[in-house]
């Protein structure tokens, strides 16, 4: 109805039991709920339900799937009135909720009070948030309202990590990931599930560098930035926790923020134990947060220095971390108030840097009779000299 493409498909059968689908050649995948696949299409049919709340947590749920459960009472279980739109086979909509009226004025508003039953819902909602921001869409008050309530409550605590990663990851793949985390800094759900991420918020910075001061407010502006330029999402998740550290800066030094990003190491480490977000986000995240300074600063790094950091960053088996790091030191520089159209030379210096000394081989140096770990001594001795004269004919060129 949005004029978007169509990703899947999800049916719901009315009348029908399992044992019924079972002899229609439908096969049972739906341990909690009669959900089965069709014999040929191996498209998912869920028998319609009702769910009433027994226990905490998004899983406390007893589900009721009778032949006797009608439509209307499997579209009220739904988070959205969006959501809560059927369609017959004769392309009729079954839309009990106003769910056309609020897709027509770009609402996200929940079905029934039951949204409060269940967590996840907070985190869906500012999900579809970020998803359709740039349709126009925006949360119902009354909405906001029970998220906030949710947010409140000891609910959000019963999430699984595995689930807030989930989310947040869906969320990162969105058009617009920053709203996400607004969203949930608005209904109080951001200082419950990321709170290394809201402690950022009311932390100053030096307002010549940062128009915007706040350094919550420019990490929502680099998430924007970093999905903008890439729709990498490990790019976008270093871009969310490049700057953690701040929040540790001792208030007397305001609003400076000396070795910010070595202070965050722990804090992203934290984040991403808790939440078991997959090693590679990680390793990013740490490069990032740990170089982000020098790479602003690249054209005055020794050649030393430039190759601790390839080194560091495991370049010569990994060389999309080059990439990945130039990405997220842009959207870094572009965050800022006023400085969204800012040119990054540091990427392409980083980059031209990098191939310098990628391109130096290591045969010769085992053809000269280099052995064992004077192999690589040697081999670092030559990249140096392919950074330096990298960076003299970069210097040359810039100061043309």
């Amino acid at each position: 109805m949005l004029g978007l493409p169509v990703k899947d498909k999800d049916y719901v059968v009315v009348g029908s039991t399992p044992e019924e689908m079972q002899r229609l050649g439908y096969k049972q995948v739906g341990k909690d709920f009669p959900v089965f696949l069709h014999p040929k299409t191996q498209q998912e049919y869920a028998l319609a339900r009702t769910e009433k709340k027994i226990a905490s947590g998004y899983g406390g749920f007893h589900c009721d799937a009778a032949s006797n459960v009608t439509l209307e009472q499997d579209l009220l279980r739904r988070d959205l009135t969006i959501n809560a739109i059927a369609q017959d086979d004769s392309g009729t909509l079954i839309d009990p909720y106003g769910g056309v009226e609020d897709l027509t004025n770009k609402l996200l508003r929940h079905v029934s009070p039951a949204f409060v039953e269940d967590p996840l819902r907070v985190l869906r909602v500012a999900r579809f948030a970020a998803r359709y921001h740039l349709q126009g869409f925006r949360i119902a008050d009354e909405t906001l309202a029970l998220m906030t309530k949710l947010s409140l409550s000891e609910e959000l605590a019963t999430l699984t990590p595995e689930r807030v990663y989930q989310e947040l990851n869906n969320a990162l793949s969105t058009h617009s990931p920053h709203i996400f985390i607004a969203v949930l800094r608005q209904c109080q759900a951001l200082k419950v599930l990321f709170p290394e991420i809201d402690a950022l918020f009311g932390v100053p910075q030096p307002e010549k560098w940062h128009p915007e001061i706040d350094t919550g407010h420019h990490t929502l502006m680099v998430l924007e930035q970093a999905s903008l330029l890439s729709q990498d999402n490990e790019v976008r998740f270093a871009a969310l926790v490049h700057d953690l550290g701040k929040a540790l800066s001792p208030k007397a030094h305001w609003p400076k923020h000396h070795g910010h990003g070595q202070k965050g190491l722990p804090l992203i480490q934290a984040l991403c134990n808790r939440l078991r977000v997959p090693k590679r986000y990680l390793d990013l995240a740490l490069l990032v947060s740990d170089q982000h300074q020098n790479i602003h600063n690249i054209s005055e790094l020794r050649a030393e220095t430039l190759l601790k950091i390839f080194n560091k960053g495991d370049f010569w088996r990994k060389p999309e971390r080059v990439t990945q790091l130039a990405l997220v030191c842009e959207a870094d520089a572009k965050g800022r108030a006023g400085f969204e159209q800012t040119h990054y030379p540091q990427s392409q210096y980083l980059q031209y840097c990098y191939q310098s000394a990628l391109s130096v081989s290591v045969q010769p140096i085992i053809e000269s009779g280099f052995k064992g770990a004077s192999i690589k001594q040697q081999l670092d001795i030559e990249r140096v000299k392919a950074i330096k004269e990298a960076k003299h004919r970069l210097n040359k060129k810039f100061n043309n």
